[in-house]
């Protein structure tokens, strides 16, 4: 039978507590306090000895953890109610090692290792735990250094488009269709009146007995205005009888004559 280990003190090995050993009231907060959970405290029990974490041996290891919890108060008992939990595991555990192990239906079964989800628990928290050391080791801004402000106006640099043929050859298209879409003209007023056009046109019948025909009544170079200022005037000297205009047949020149000149 293996008797736990306590502790070594210059070399030797103590099995038992001693009597005279003045343990403090809080002893046991203050060690459950230095662990962060269950699977933590069992980790260092088992790297303390040096134990292998897949051959873990249960009946050691659940007496040296129900030592750190057998002087657990009643008032502490909301404090460890996970270490109580893990102890009910360990005991489990141990007990179905001890017990005749069950006709196994498959081959399957009588490989399976009642330590095996403890196993796996352990190997899992010492790796996140790891990682985490690993990340604290980092440095922290705020705790290893402070960030450094220095405000440094930069200027952005834009940069140049660029462009292809095809895109050259599009946009000049774009200019095009829309320089179609915004033609205009510009228009200006001309000073023209009818009575004035009446005076003149009885002005030149005034000098041709025989009258003249109508094209001759303006110039060659006048504007469209001035014809259609001309062609009123010839009408209101018709509605005043001052004038009659004649055509001999269709398609011929029309012959203005004062009205007062016979044939």
């Amino acid at each position: 039978m293996n008797i736990p280990t306590v502790a070594r003190v210059f070399g030797q090995t103590l099995t038992d507590i001693p009597t005279d050993l003045f343990i403090p009231p809080d002893a046991l907060q203050v060690v459950l306090h230095s662990f962060e959970g269950p699977l933590d405290l069992l980790l260092y029990l088992i790297r303390k000895q040096n134990i292998d974490v897949l051959d873990i041996p249960m009946v050691e290891i659940t007496a040296q953890y129900l030592d750190y919890i057998a002087h657990l108060e009643a008032k502490q008992f909301d404090l460890a109610a996970e270490y109580l939990l893990m102890a009910a595991v360990l005991i489990e555990i141990k007990s179905r090692l001890l017990l005749p192990a069950p006709a196994a239906e498959s081959p399957e079964d009588e490989t399976a290792d009642p330590r095996a989800e403890l196993v796996r628990r352990l190997l899992e928290y010492e790796q996140i735990k790891a990682a985490a050391n690993d990340l604290d080791a980092l440095p922290r801004a705020g705790r290893n250094f402070a960030w450094a402000y220095l405000p440094v106006e930069l200027a952005a640099h834009t940069p140049l488009p660029t462009a292809t043929l095809a895109d050259l050859s599009r946009a000049w298209i774009g200019i095009l269709t829309r320089a179609a879409q915004h033609q205009h003209h510009e228009i200006t007023q001309e000073a023209l009146s009818v009575r004035h056009s009446m005076h003149a046109v009885m002005q030149q019948l005034a000098h041709q007995r025989d009258g003249c025909r109508f094209h001759q009544l303006c110039r060659a170079d006048a504007s469209a205005a001035e014809w259609v200022a001309c062609f009123l005037a010839v009408l209101e000297l018709v509605k005043d009888g001052m004038v009659r205009v004649e055509q001999t047949q269709a398609f011929d020149d029309i012959w203005v004559r004062r009205h007062d000149i016979a044939i």
